[in-house]
């Protein structure tokens, strides 16, 4: 007869189908609350508006040698240029485009020849933990 009970809950949930049910509260006592184990007491916890941490200014940019600055300049500036003039129309003299790509190719070719030979460590072989 198991199965009259269930075809019985399955009645009683359809026929209460959209009802709210009034569930009545149990009445149980409320404790008070356990003191807490790790909160810190009031004369022990750190006051954060008398030390605030101010970290130092930071160190001013390393210098750039003008050889470099003009190989990184050749590398971005000449890109930028030719591709702001194909936008904006604008007809570029053959020589002023020739210029401009040897000076790609050039502060590619600098930078890439005086990249450092070894690592900086001469233990270290590149592996990462």
């Amino acid at each position: 007869m198991p199965r009259s009970n269930e075809d019985e809950a399955w009645r009683a949930i359809v026929d209460n189908y959209g009802d709210r049910v009034e569930i009545e509260p149990d009445e149980v006592p409320v404790a008070d609350p356990a003191p807490d184990p790790f909160a810190v007491p009031a004369e022990l916890s750190p006051t954060y508006d008398d030390e605030r941490f101010v970290p130092p200014p930071p160190p001013p940019l390393p210098h750039v040698p003008r050889d470099r600055l003009l190989a990184w300049t050749g590398l971005f500036g000449a890109p930028t240029v030719l591709l702001t003039a194909l936008v904006l129309g604008i007809g570029l003299p053959p020589l002023v485009g020739y210029a401009l790509v040897a000076s790609f190719i050039g502060g590619f070719v600098y930078l890439v020849l005086h990249m450092p030979r070894g690592p900086h460590d001469p233990y270290d072989d590149g592996a990462r933990i």
